[in-house]
This record gives structure tokens, C-alpha cells and sequence, in this order.
């Protein structure tokens, strides 16, 4: 049986995105592998341990990475959706507006996104039903 372990992301300034993460989510570095070129830094929650993000870092690389169209994107769920978008603004990561997801009239889900430094979409997701 396969368990999932990491996601991995290109991004191009380490510090900026270490410090995104560790303030938008409270993800730690739990392991950086350096090669010469390039860099693997593991992210996690200490709370929740488990499932990773890798972030991966090309030395020297100056231009954006092309994310596509494709609209792949990372998830969280949170105790309390409104206290975190709040808090995000705050924060001055600017989330975009709080969306209470529908099948006909029955609510899926409540969340908004966020994205990181290097334009990756996080979704945050109100605990309960489905995200439970």
C-alpha cells in the first residue's frame, strides 16, 4: 500500500517562502538536503507531523516558473475559515474572498486561497463534513 509523503514545489527565493509558510501555516523545516546546484528543504506542521512539502530551490534561477493552467493547488483545513482569512489580511498576504461551496443547496465546503511568493494557490478549507 502507497502513503503519501511530500508535495514538492519549485521556488525561487528560499527566505521569502520559508517565512510565507511558517506565518501563513505554522510550517517548520524538518530536514534541507543542499546538492551544489540545487537545494530540498521539508516542511511540515510539528502538530500533525506526517505529510510533507518539499520545497525545492535552483540556485541561480531569477525567473518565475511558469505554473501552467492547470490550477493544481495545496489544501488545508482550519478550526475556524474566518479567523484565518482574517488573519491572512492581516498578514498582508492578501487572500482572495471566502466561498461557501455548493451542490444545489446543500454546503460541500467553506474556504478561500491564498497564494505563496511564488504564485502557488493554498486552499484553506473550514473544518467539518467532507474536510473533517
Amino acid at each position: 500500500m502507497a502513503k503519501l509523503v511530500h508535495s514538492m514545489i519549485r521556488v525561487i527565493d528560499e527566505t521569502r517562502s520559508l517565512d510565507f509558510y511558517r506565518r501563513a501555516f505554522g510550517l517548520q523545516i524538518v530536514d534541507r538536503i543542499e546538492f551544489p546546484e540545487f537545494a530540498l528543504i521539508y516542511l511540515n506542521d510539528p502538530t500533525t507531523g506526517g505529510f510533507e512539502l518539499e520545497l525545492t530551490v535552483n540556485f541561480g534561477r531569477t525567473q518565475p516558473y511558469d505554473l501552467g493552467d492547470g490550477y493544481g493547488h495545496l489544501a488545508v483545513v482550519v478550526d475556524d475559515v474566518d479567523a484565518e482569512h482574517a488573519r491572512l489580511i492581516a498578514a498582508g498576504f492578501a487572500p482572495r474572498k471566502l466561498v461557501d461551496f455548493k451542490n444545489g443547496d446543500k454546503l460541500v465546503g467553506r474556504f478561500f486561497f491564498v497564494a505563496d511568493p511564488d504564485g502557488y494557490q493554498i486552499e484553506v478549507i473550514q473544518q467539518g463534513g467532507r474536510f473533517g
